[in-house]
This record gives structure tokens, sequence and C-alpha cells, in this order.
């Protein structure tokens, strides 16, 4: 049997002035996530301070809701990956320059969750954008002091 496509990866890259460690530890610890999720206030299990490969735990949601997250693999300082549900997100930072670059790709884990990572991917880039500017502000907070 043919063996089917990998599901396309949604994703945009932005440039940031920040350096990848700042990037880093806003997207790498779920103590920080909060600060520019929408709707996560937190995690259990999944790694403390930063995401650790191969835990199984909770993401923590506005109103309380627990829902189950894995981390698929982790790259000390430079990227990690998850699934939630049916939806893969990586989380990548390289250095650029000056500064970073930071994508988020969003995918399926399969043919039925491919409408919810296609709805989910603009929410990503909304994050993405957050993660950027907090990022760049912290950066020259630091430089500044």
């Amino acid at each position: 049997m043919p063996r089917r496509p990998e599901p396309p990866r949604l994703t945009r890259v932005l440039e940031c002035r920040a350096a990848t460690g700042i990037v880093w530890e806003l997207i790498s610890r779920p103590d920080r996530w909060s600060e520019w999720s929408l709707y996560v206030r937190g995690a259990e299990g999944l790694g403390d301070p930063e995401v650790k490969a191969g835990a199984k735990g909770r993401v923590i949601v506005a109103g309380g809701l627990k829902v189950p997250a894995e981390i698929l693999e982790v790259e000390p300082g430079r990227s990690w990956s998850w699934k939630v549900g049916g939806v893969i997100v990586d989380h990548v930072v390289e250095p650029d320059g000056h500064g970073s670059r930071l994508s988020m790709p969003v995918r399926s884990a399969g043919p039925a969750w491919a409408p919810v990572a296609l709805a989910y991917a603009p929410i990503v880039d909304l994050f993405t954008s957050r993660i950027v500017a907090i990022a760049e502000a912290e950066a020259e907070t630091k430089g500044a002091g």
C-alpha cells in the first residue's frame, strides 16, 4: 500500500530583534505561556522549568479545563514539538543576524484532524506575533539595563 504524504505544515516565519535565548525562554517554559497565549493558563507534567521530550501531561486553559498533551521532541535552545488532540505544533527559534527567526508550524496527526489544524493555524500565527513582541520588549529592557 502506498504511503500517504505528510500533511502540510501551516506556518509563517517572523523575524525578531531578540536573541534566540530570550525567545526560547518564552516558548519552552510552561510558566511563561500565559504571557503570550490568549487562553493557556499553565501546564502540568510537561516539564519544569522547560518542556521535556516524552512528557505526557495536561495544558491548562481558561476556565481551568485540563487538556491532555504530549511533548514529542525537544532540541534544547532551538525547537520543541507537542501534540494536543490530533494537532501537532512545532516551536522553532533560529539565530538570524542580530536576532532570531520564530516559526510555529501546525500540522495534523492524521487526515481527520486536518480541518482542525487548518483552523488553528491563524491562532498560532497570532501567538507567534505576540511572542516576538514580548521578546523584543524584553531585549530592549535588558539592553537598557
